[in-house]
C-alpha cells in the first residue's frame, strides 16, 4: 500500500476551506465599513466589537483544542467538531451579513461572537485533522498545500462577487454584502458535509494523559513550537501591514487608480493560488524549513524591489505582484505540515497526543497578526501621513511600513529558519520510536504503517495472478 492521499481526497478535505475564508476576508475589509456607514453604528464602538471579539476570541482556542484532543467518537476527533462548528457558522453569517438599518450595538456584540466561535470551530477542527491524515512528512506538506489553495480560491471569489453584484446585476453595496453572505451560507454546509462524509479520519491513539490550559502553556516553551510560531506570527504580520497599505501605496506612490490598484491585487492573489503546489514540491526536495527560509527571501527581496519600480507601469507592477504573490502561500501550509512533525516529537516525548491543542496555538497566531497588523495605521499616523496630503514625511513612511518593515520580517523568518532541527531523518527515527512502543505497549498499530492513513479511494486494486 501506498501512504500517498489521492487529489481527490484532498480535494475534498480542503473544501470548506473555500467559504471559511471567504467569510474571513470579509470580516476585515467590508463588514466593518458597512456597520458604519450603512447601518450607522459609530465607528468607535464597531472598531471595539471587532477589536475585543477578536482578541477574546483567542482566549477560546486551547479550551477547544484540548476539548478536541480529549474527544473519541467513531466519526474520530475532529470531524465531528468541524461538522457542529458549520451551522453556527452558517447562522452567525446569516445574522451579521443581512442586518438592515436599526440594528444596535448589543446585535453586532452578539453575532460577532457567535460567529467566532463558529470560526475557531471550524478551522481549528480542520487544521488538527489535516495533521492526521497522514503520517508522512512529505505528505503533511501535501495535505496542507491543498488547504491553503482552497483558502486562497475563496479570497478570489469572494473579491469577485463585489464587481459582478454592481457590475453585471446592477445592484449597490448592500447587495454584493449581502451576496458574499450567501455565498458562505450556502457553501459552508455543502463543503462540509462533503469533506465529513467521504474522507476518513484516522483512529487517534488511546489517551494517556490530560490535555488542558497547563498542557498548552508547557507546549509554548518548545523551542520548535517558539520557532513556528514565531515564522508563522512575522510571516501573516508582514502580508497583513502590506495589505492594510496596498491601496494607498499604489496609489500615491505608483500612480496607479482604483480600478487597477483592484486588478493588481486579484493578480496577487491569483499568484498565491499558483504558489499553493509549489512549496510543498520544494519541500521534497529541500525539507519544509528550508522551503520556508527560500520563501521568505524571497518575499523580502520582491518587497524592496516594489520601491524601484517605475511608477504607472502597468506590466511591470503585475510582474511584481506575481513575485509578491508566490511566497503568501508557503508560511500557512508549511508551518502547519511542521506542525504535524511536532505532534509526533511531543506524543514520543510525553505520551500524550496534543494535536488539537497545537493546532489552537498556531489559530491564535493567524488572529494575532490580523490584530497587529490592523496597528499599522496608527503607527504611520504617529509618523506623519496624511491620507490626503501628500509630504515627503507621509510618503517616507508609506514606503518604509508598505516595503522596508515588511522586507525586515521576512530576513527574520529566514534566520530562524537556519537551524530549524526537525527535519525528515530526525522524523523517520522519530516515528520508528513511536512505532517500536507502540507494538510493544499494544497500544495501536504502529505510527509510521500507513494502513489507517489510507483513504476509501486510494486502496489499491488486487493485483491479477502471474
Amino acid at each position: 500500500m501506498t501512504n500517498r492521499l489521492s487529489s481527490g481526497s484532498m480535494a475534498r478535505f480542503a473544501a470548506p476551506a473555500v467559504p471559511i475564508a471567504a467569510m474571513g476576508l470579509p470580516l476585515v475589509v467590508y463588514l466593518p465599513e458597512y456597520y458604519i456607514n450603512s447601518l450607522g453604528l459609530p465607528m468607535a464602538t464597531v472598531g471595539a466589537a471587532f477589536l475585543i471579539v477578536k482578541l477574546l476570541d483567542m482566549l477560546l482556542d486551547p479550551v477547544l483544542g484540548g476539548m478536541m484532543d480529549r474527544t473519541r467518537t467513531k466519526w474520530g476527533r475532529f470531524r465531528p467538531w468541524l461538522a457542529a462548528g458549520t451551522p453556527v457558522i452558517a447562522i452567525g453569517t446569516f445574522a451579521l451579513f443581512m442586518a438592515q438599518p436599526g440594528v444596535g450595538p448589543i446585535y453586532l456584540w452578539f453575532w460577532l461572537s457567535v460567529l467566532y466561535v463558529g470560526y475557531s470551530m471550524v478551522v481549528l477542527s480542520q487544521t488538527a485533522w489535516g495533521a492526521v491524515l497522514s503520517s508522512d512528512y512529505q505528505q503533511r506538506s501535501r495535505v496542507y498545500g491543498w488547504w491553503q489553495g482552497a483558502n486562497v480560491v475563496g479570497m478570489i471569489l469572494v473579491l469577485c462577487l463585489p464587481p459582478i453584484v454592481t457590475g453585471v446585476f446592477k445592484g449597490d453595496h448592500l447587495d454584493s454584502i449581502s451576496a458574499m453572505g450567501w455565498f458562505i451560507v450556502l457553501l459552508a454546509p455543502l463543503t462540509v458535509l462533503l469533506a465529513v462524509t467521504t474522507v476518513k479520519e484516522p483512529a487517534p491513539p488511546p489517551r494517556h494523559g490530560d490535555t488542558g490550559l497547563k498542557q498548552y502553556l508547557k507546549l509554548l516553551g518548545r523551542p520548535s513550537v517558539q520557532r513556528l510560531l514565531m515564522a508563522d506570527l512575522l510571516m501573516g504580520l508582514a502580508p497583513g501591514i502590506t495589505g492594510t497599505l496596498f491601496l494607498f501605496f499604489f496609489e500615491r506612490m505608483k500612480g496607479f487608480d482604483k480600478t487597477q490598484a483592484g486588478v493588481l491585487l486579484l493578480i496577487y492573489f491569483i499568484a498565491a493560488l499558483a504558489g499553493a503546489p509549489l512549496w510543498p514540491a520544494l519541500a521534497k526536495r529541500i525539507g519544509k524549513h528550508r522551503s520556508l527560509l527560500v520563501a521568505s527571501l524571497l518575499y523580502a527581496a520582491v518587497q524592496l524591489a516594489v520601491v524601484v519600480t517605475p511608477a504607472g507601469d502597468v506590466v511591470i507592477g503585475m510582474v511584481v505582484l506575481v513575485l509578491a504573490g508566490l511566497p503568501y502561500s508557503a508560511a500557512p501550509l508549511l508551518v502547519r505540515a511542521m506542525m504535524a512533525d511536532i505532534g509526533d516529537e511531543e506524543r514520543l516525548e510525553s505520551g500524550v497526543d496534543k494535536t488539537g491543542l497545537l493546532y489552537a496555538i498556531v489559530t491564535g497566531t493567524i488572529k494575532l497578526g490580523y490584530a497587529l497588523a490592523v496597528g499599522v495605521f496608527i503607527i504611520l499616523g504617529a509618523l506623519g501621513f496624511d491620507p490626503k496630503v501628500s509630504t515627503p514625511t507621509g510618503d517616507a513612511a508609506l514606503i518604509g511600513l508598505y516595503a522596508f518593515a515588511p522586507a525586515f520580517l521576512g530576513l527574520v523568518v529566514a534566520a530562524i529558519m537556519l537551524r530549524y532541527p526537525l527535519d525528515a531523518d530526525r522524523l523517520a527515527e522519530i516515528q520508528r520510536q513511536l512505532a517500536a512502543r507502540d507494538a510493544a505497549q499494544g497500544d495501536a498499530k504502529p505510527a509510521a504503517e500507513p494502513e489507517p492513513h489510507v483513504l476509501p479511494d486510494q486502496v489499491p486494486a488486487p493485483r491479477p495472478a502471474e
